[in-house]
């Protein structure tokens, strides 16, 4: 965090901005601080429907963070949720194509 902390100050002096703690708190999640939210959408395919689900939100998951991912593979692996994120506006549409089924999936994260 202190890197990034570094990084968006030397970038606001050099674009000749000022930076808030406030900025600094939301870019980095703190408590307090507004949300950072992200929109993301994938798509997977497989043969089942179900499977192809699977896949689109691994790779929603995958887009916004590895972690986030990986602690969601090792629990409840629940599509719709993202360990450290509130989940929400979670859209899917499923046809055939692919492997067989091919679903598209989207959502809201924030931190």
């Amino acid at each position: 965090m202190l890197r990034l902390t570094m990084m968006l100050s030397t970038a606001a002096l050099a674009a000749g901005l000022s930076i808030s703690a406030t900025d600094v708190a939301m870019a980095q999640g703190k408590k307090g601080a507004a949300p950072v939210c992200v929109n993301k959408a994938a798509s997977g395919t497989n043969t089942t429907k179900d499977g192809a689900m699977f896949q689109a939100w691994e790779a929603v998951l995958q887009a916004t963070d590895w972690g986030s991912w990986a602690s969601f593979m090792t629990s409840s692996g629940k599509i719709g949720t993202a360990p450290g994120y509130k989940v929400s506006k979670v859209k899917s549409k499923c046809g055939s194509g692919g492997l067989g089924f091919n679903c598209k999936m989207q959502a809201t994260l924030c931190k």
